[in-house]
């Protein structure tokens, strides 16, 4: 090993013992061999990504309102025999905008690879 790369530097922390047993939870989980390796790789190639919660509400909420819908439309129409357009748009307009909130997070994602 180069004199560059060689580690004869220690990095100590304290971390309790839930946040010990989650390292070695993911340690485990990682395939790696040494924890230390895993640790590098975690602090050089890992991310932290933020999830803003109320985001996620709104994009749990959008798809319960359309599966709604649809519910809604389905009873009426096996009621009725009729389907109203005004009903239709409702759930195209939920949808669009579900799908354009998942298209920002899988953009969002897709960043993380790079």
């Amino acid at each position: 090993m180069k004199d560059e790369n060689k580690r004869d530097l220690y990095l100590k922390i304290r971390v309790s013992q839930a946040e010990m047993d989650a390292i070695k939870k993911k340690f485990a989980n990682s395939g790696m061999n040494t924890l230390s390796g895993f640790v590098r790789a975690m602090i050089f190639e890992g991310y932290i990504v933020h999830i803003n919660g109320d985001e996620m509400k709104r994009l749990c909420n959008l798809a319960s309102n359309i599966a709604n819908n649809i519910n809604q439309i389905a009873h009426r129409a096996n009621v009725t025999n009729k389907v109203y357009k005004e009903d239709i748009e409702d759930i195209k307009s939920l949808a669009d905008q579900l799908i354009q909130h998942l298209l920002f997070l899988q953009s969002k994602c897709l960043q993380l690879k790079h």
